[in-house]
């Protein structure tokens, strides 16, 4: 067997000097596009919307780019391949979201807001402490999030670039990090925008060409896919992994009701945090009309599904043509599963592709949680509470040039830390935080007339505390073989994503807020809210109090 397909420390796959080649071309690429988008960054819109000069088919395929992470294009693939039906589970929570995004969130939040979340909350309520507690949250769900693509990209070279040492693993990290400032630096919204269109439609086309060559090789017999993909794992070497039936319910969240509740937990948080992330939700800024935004959710919807549908079949393709055996052997475990596919399928040069694809999946994320998050700060935080809504355009965009610096490079820190660690751990915390901390509160302040200030605050900030502490008492982190620190057990709360609890908690505590303040809110500035939400009346108004 070839020398690029066997080590001796596990399964690595394709040529690695292929593979950064191809993903040095696209990182050439990419940046000559950064480069071009920048000449017209000319005012703080331009740099943290865009210009608002996307169309909603545009800003949907970015809105695709900026959702479709690593961890969906391997993760869910890999988790299809090992635990069949459960995994494909994942997928139908990611899109269901959207639902909620395109139903509740997206035209109002565009009719209301100018640049971040902040701006919708603020609208009605007091701004300073409204806004300061929307800024932190948003760079708590940020830096999660970046956290876990950084490791992850840590996680991934093991197999692609056959690179298995820590201080290896932490270059690639800070080559990612680097890459995501400068990005961000140069390009602003409108750059990192179009290497989010890019990225999508490298993934999808990758996803979708895999998908049509494992349909090929199976004669386009899906059922007889399936059935070569249950025989594969009834013939695994492992007697957990052999006594699996991958074709129905309960492979991995079957069993004692802990583990039923602890997925109704996971999807809850899956399904209410996608309308919260703020990465997300600044997309819908980037648009010149509320109705574009709606639009830009229709297309996501339609491009995720459709990639989410791919990784079905290239995750049961995976175990009828690898097998969970050399899947779980090789370096990265489950997230082997797509490019040792791609590998079989196509050799060096597909895998080089799809490779890349993963890389620059990491790449785009990180450059768009970078500038939402340094966007926050700079207009939530600096202009907005230190500076009290006295500084100019250009000061903004500075401090938020700098304030993306600073993220970097703490997210490269905590990404080396975290290396090796439980990733989706750290993707759980961030969805849970966002439907916790965000979602409550911006549903309360679009539907909820009586609505408060301490409601607000008591909601972003019970969601935000309750979230952390549950999860530092969970399963995830400590008491667990799976857990981030295996040698202390502290862990009280039984369920490793805490959703079912912080949700509704979150959800009460700002009803309790709200009933038992006496604030007297601007019921004018509560009823142009509501005016502007529903019909778009004013919303290119500057927002002013």
């Amino acid at each position: 067997m070839s020398d690029t397909l066997i080590t001796a420390a596990g399964e690595t796959v394709g040529n690695p000097a292929a593979n950064i080649a191809i993903f040095g071309l696209f990182v050439v690429v990419t940046l000559v596009v950064v480069v071009r988008a920048s000449r017209n960054n000319a005012t703080a819109a331009d740099f943290f919307t865009g210009g608002r000069a996307f169309s909603g088919p545009q800003n949907g395929v970015a809105i695709a780019g900026d959702y479709l992470s690593a961890a969906s294009f391997l993760g869910i693939a890999g988790a299809i391949a090992v635990y069949g039906y459960d995994g494909f589970l994942y997928s139908i929570g990611f899109l269901v979201a959207w639902l909620v995004a395109l139903l509740l969130v997206a035209e109002m939040l565009r009719n209301t807001g100018k640049f971040t979340m902040a701006d919708v909350l603020s609208f009605r309520l007091r701004e300073r402490p409204v806004r300061t507690a929307a800024a932190v949250t948003t760079l708590a769900v940020s830096l999660f999030y970046l956290l876990a693509q950084m490791a992850g990209a840590g996680g991934l070279v093991a197999l692609l670039l056959d690179i298995s040492d820590r201080a290896g693993q932490s270059v690639v990290i800070a080559v990612v990090g680097v890459l995501m400032i400068v990005y961000v630096l140069v390009g602003g919204m409108k750059g990192t925008t179009w290497v989010q269109i890019i990225k999508a439609a490298l993934l999808i086309a990758g996803a979708a060409l895999m998908t049509v060559m494992v349909l090929v090789k199976f004669g386009f017999d899906f059922s007889g896919m399936l059935a070569d993909a249950q025989s594969m794992v009834a013939g695994s070497s492992s007697e957990k992994v052999a006594a699996r039936d991958v074709l129905a319910p309960g492979a991995q969240y079957g069993g004692s009701w802990q583990s039923q509740l602890n997925f109704v937990s996971l999807g809850l948080a899956l399904v209410l945090g996608t309308a919260g992330l703020p990465h997300v939700l600044m997309r819908f800024y980037t648009v010149p009309t509320a109705r574009d935004a709606r639009r830009s959710v229709v297309w996501a919807i339609a491009l995720i599904g459709a990639f989410y549908l791919f990784t079905l079949v290239l995750g049961y393709g995976a175990a009828a043509i690898v097998g969970p055996d050399r899947i779980l052997a090789a370096a990265g475990g489950q997230n082997a599963a797509a490019p040792l596919l791609a590998f079989e399928l196509g050799g060096v040069i597909l895998l080089g592709i799809i490779s890349a694809v993963a890389f620059a999946t990491i790449l785009a994320v990180v450059a768009g949680l970078t500038i939402t998050a340094s966007a926050s700060f700079a207009h939530d935080i600096y202009a907005s509470v230190i500076k009290k809504g006295d500084v100019d355009e250009k000061e903004q965009v500075r401090v938020s040039r700098v304030a993306a610096v600073v993220i970097g490079l703490v997210a490269i820190g905590l990404g080396i830390l975290a290396n090796g660690q439980n990733i989706a751990f750290l993707v759980a915390l961030a969805f849970a935080v966002a439907a916790a901390a965000n979602l409550p509160t911006i549903l309360y302040s679009l539907f909820w007339r009586r609505f408060t200030t301490r409601g607000a605050l008591w909601s972003m900030y019970g969601g935000l505390i309750s979230t952390v502490v549950l999860i530092v008492f969970s399963p995830a982190v400590t008491g667990s073989s799976t857990a981030m620190i295996t040698s202390i057990d502290i862990a009280w709360f039984p369920l490793s994503n805490p959703g079912i609890v912080s949700i509704p908690l979150a959800f009460l505590a700002g009803a309790i807020g709200t009933w038992t303040s006496s604030d007297t809110e601007d019921r004018a500035r509560q009823a142009e809210m509501e005016v502007r939400s529903l019909t778009g009346v004013g919303a290119e108004k500057a927002i002013t109090h």
